[in-house]
């Protein structure tokens, strides 16, 4: 690939990121209802047409942005849960590394699952259920590896703590919503830690 090639993949690469971002944005700071083409091209800095010259559709970035999910937060969070130390450090990182990606991308919980459940697009609701169901199971695997290493309480139920486990992402949103400007990242992550301790506690 010559070096003007690349030079136009970066920027269009660089462009699509953007354009993401500024969709996350949009969400988190102004509603979904909000989300319109005009906005975006407002947000980006750029005209309503240059944005079809980087993504052909919204479902196309909608599905972008699911991509970078499964890429950037579930591989992630794959690492940590085969990482060789004690289950209870890992289950502290893997809930921390949760809460600073959604932090960082804030908006994106109300996209993934208004716009895959709203619009019941198959490849959506597909890629969203990988998701979803990928950090329940690496979740679990944590905390079977606590039971089994004899750390944990043997009764707990690994299938239905995994599920309560995944409504720390919606409990942190209406944190977000409620309590935005004197939020404490590094507290809600001790706050949720301890709470799943106290269940594993044998």
């Amino acid at each position: 690939m010559s070096k003007y090639l690349q030079m136009i993949r970066k920027s269009t690469d660089l462009r699509q990121e953007e354009i993401k971002k500024a969709v996350l944005s949009i969400i988190h700071r102004d509603g979904l209802k909000n989300l319109s083409t005009k906005n975006l091209a407002r947000e980006v800095g750029i005209s309503e047409g240059a944005i079809f010259r980087h993504f052909n559709t919204k479902r196309d970035i909608i599905m972008s942005i699911m991509d970078d999910v499964i890429e950037d937060l579930i591989e992630n969070l794959r690492k940590i849960s085969l990482e060789d130390i004690p289950p209870p450090e890992r289950l502290f990182k893997y809930l921390c590394n949760t809460v600073t990606y959604l932090l960082e991308n804030q908006g994106i919980t109300i996209l993934l699952f208004s716009e895959a459940s709203y619009e019941n697009d198959a490849e959506m609701l597909e890629k969203l259920n990988y998701i979803f169901n990928n950090q329940k199971q690496l979740a679990g695997k944590i905390i079977s590896d606590g039971i089994a290493f004899g750390t944990w309480d043997e009764s707990v139920s690994v299938v239905d703590l995994s599920s309560l486990y995944m409504g720390i992402p919606i409990t942190l949103n209406i944190e977000l919503i409620l309590n935005r400007e004197n939020f404490q990242q590094e507290n809600f992550c001790k706050r949720m830690f301890e709470f799943i301790l106290k269940i594993l506690k044998k």
